[in-house]
């Protein structure tokens, strides 16, 4: 019997976290029209996974998400454009399968880290083929680096907390 309510919880705990991920990421279109800030920028599909990631510790579930984020989005805000899409889900799908196989090799910090870059890699490689690549890197290389540093920062001591 506990078996079950253990499970159940699990399961429900597991909705309810992937409920206001996929939400969050829903509102961030809206909010940035709305306050006119460029709040793409900020990466808000990465934010959301990796808060998916250390909400729920399971791998199964941050693959789901990864796949999802931008689907979603893009079905109810029409942001990203579907070329945009296919890139952002292969990147978020990069993330989560490097940090599975790095974090089991080297610390934390230094496997979200990679992961992070592996994904980027991977974003822009696939932005040169299916999008036009004449804008091909449309947020500055610095802004993206620093970002990249700081939520793998924010993901090592959040983590130290699970």
């Amino acid at each position: 019997m506990n078996d079950t309510v253990s499970k159940t919880s699990s399961i429900t705990r597991i909705l309810i976290v992937d409920a206001m991920v996929l939400a969050t990421i829903c509102v961030v279109p809206a909010l940035s029209h709305l306050f006119a800030l460029p709040l793409y920028l900020l990466n808000p599909m990465t934010l959301c996974l990796m808060a998916g990631m250390l909400l729920v510790n399971d791998k199964r579930n941050a693959y789901m998400l990864a796949l999802l984020l931008p689907l979603v989005s893009m079905m109810v805000s029409g942001m990203p454009i579907p070329s945009k899409c296919v890139c952002m889900v292969a990147e978020l799908l990069a993330i989560v399968g490097v940090y599975q196989i790095a974090s089991q090799k080297i610390p934390t910090f230094f496997a979200i880290f990679t992961a992070l870059l592996c994904g980027k890699v991977v974003f822009y490689l696939l932005k040169a083929i299916v999008v036009a690549p004449a804008v091909l890197i449309g947020t500055g290389i610095g802004l993206q680096l620093s970002l990249t540093l700081l939520y793998a920062m924010l993901f090592w001591l959040l983590s130290l907390k699970r």
